[in-house]
């Protein structure tokens, strides 16, 4: 790939990135013996490293997100600077569903989404269709699929000069896939908007997964329905996982790309080595019968979680994952592509307090060149947020 202007990655079929078959087949190793694992780790291995290659490659990757998007897929296009969503878009990171935790990267980029939305998606496993996941920032672009073949096209066509920086190169794809902008459906509402997005935050900002269901229990109104089906999805997840990627998410944010996959790394030996795995792939995907019978069985059963999650944070040095290049970095350093995140639009509230909320709307309009959906999601981020912030201390500037 030396010669090639711009990497895109795309699905082969209407499946596109979806993943379930990688896992059935480590699941039907024999995990106990010295054989099995090793060859689960080698698995781990190469797909890790794959992970964190795309996560600091040297040349603009775009990711096609046209189809199910879930799990080892995720890997594979998450980490993309450019990434573009579709009405046939399903994304979900469904390892809870199956004894497992949110690899591939999900330390890094749930825990780094606005609020407890990272949280909520990992525990939950929800599904996000190509709207939400272009509104929530899974994906930075959006458009029908029918014009993916015509963006491709017109990607290899561009030409950068040789002096052209890696942000230079972005700018004009982004520019270049915004012309192809087919607007947004009118027919389908928001998932995670308006009182159901603060829900989120008030409900999943906890530190453990009793005090979680309480604040879930304590919801009324209208989130009250919303909150009484996500009780019922937290009792149908692995406890263990639950555990597991509650406290996962909550280092994660202090964790660098490369000490993400490490670190995940160790985490995924330990999951190999726990039962819970076998019987919740094997209930989900191999006999099929939905119904895994999970140890601890139930939330009930936990307490505060600490020590179910507790020995999986321990490392093992015996362990080792060598990545193919030595990137790194805390945060990711092409984030201005897709909508403009709350922390964004903080930081502007906050540095201009007197600016009334369609100045705000207008200032980020403009700053994203017109870009469809700025204009809904900053009012939604406004709306929800903006007498709060604005009663508030002046933050200091390194926050």
């Amino acid at each position: 790939m030396r010669s090639a202007n711009v990497i895109v990655i795309k699905g082969s079929g209407s499946k596109a990135f979806c993943a379930g078959g990688d896992v059935a087949s480590i699941a039907k190793l024999d995990l106990a013996s010295p054989k099995g694992l090793e060859d689960a780790m080698n698995y781990f291995s190469l797909e890790y490293r794959l992970d964190h290659l795309i996560a600091t490659y040297s040349k603009p990757y775009i990711a096609f997100m046209d189809g199910v998007t879930m799990g080892g897929g995720v890997g594979l296009s998450m980490h993309a600077p450019i990434r573009i969503a579709t009405e046939n878009t399903l994304f979900a990171m469904p390892e809870t569903t199956i004894g497992f935790f949110p690899d591939v990267g999900a330390s890094f980029f749930l825990s780094r989404m606005p609020g407890s939305l990272g949280t909520y998606l990992a525990l939950t496993s929800e599904r996000l269709k190509g709207v939400d996941a272009y509104y929530t920032g899974i994906a930075t672009h959006y458009m029908h699929s029918t014009t993916l073949s015509m963006v491709e096209q017109r990607l290899a066509e561009l030409r950068f000069k040789d002096y052209d920086g890696m942000h230079a190169r972005l700018q004009l794809i982004d520019s270049t896939i915004d012309e192809f902008a087919t607007g947004l459906p009118h027919d389908q509402s928001r998932l995670l908007s308006g009182e159901i997005r603060d829900a989120i935050d008030r409900c999943f900002g906890e530190s453990n997964i009793q005090s979680i269901m309480t604040r879930l229990m304590a919801e009324t109104g209208e989130t009250k329905e919303w909150a009484e089906k996500t009780i019922e999805t937290l009792h149908k997840r692995s406890p263990t996982s639950l555990c597991v990627a509650l406290r996962q998410l909550n280092l994660g944010k202090t964790w660098s790309i490369a000490e993400t996959f490490y670190r995940e790394y160790q985490l995924a030996a330990k999951f190999m080595r726990h039962p819970g795995f076998k019987e919740g792939v094997h209930a989900l995907l191999i006999r099929k019968d939905g119904n895994p019978q999970w140890e601890p069985k139930s939330i009930e059963d936990v307490g505060d979680g600490g020590a179910i999650a507790d020995p999986f944070f321990e490392i093992d040095e015996s362990l080792g994952l060598e990545l193919l290049n030595k990137g790194n970095y805390t945060e990711y350093p092409h984030r201005t592509y897709g909508l403009p995140s709350e922390e964004e639009i903080y930081r502007f509230v906050m540095d201009n307090r007197r600016t009334k909320t369609p100045s705000v709307v207008e200032y980020f309009v403009q700053l994203r060149q017109g870009k469809q959906g700025v204009k809904e999601s900053v009012e939604d981020v406004l709306k929800r947020k903006n007498k709060l912030w604005k009663s508030t201390p002046t933050p200091s500037k390194d926050l």
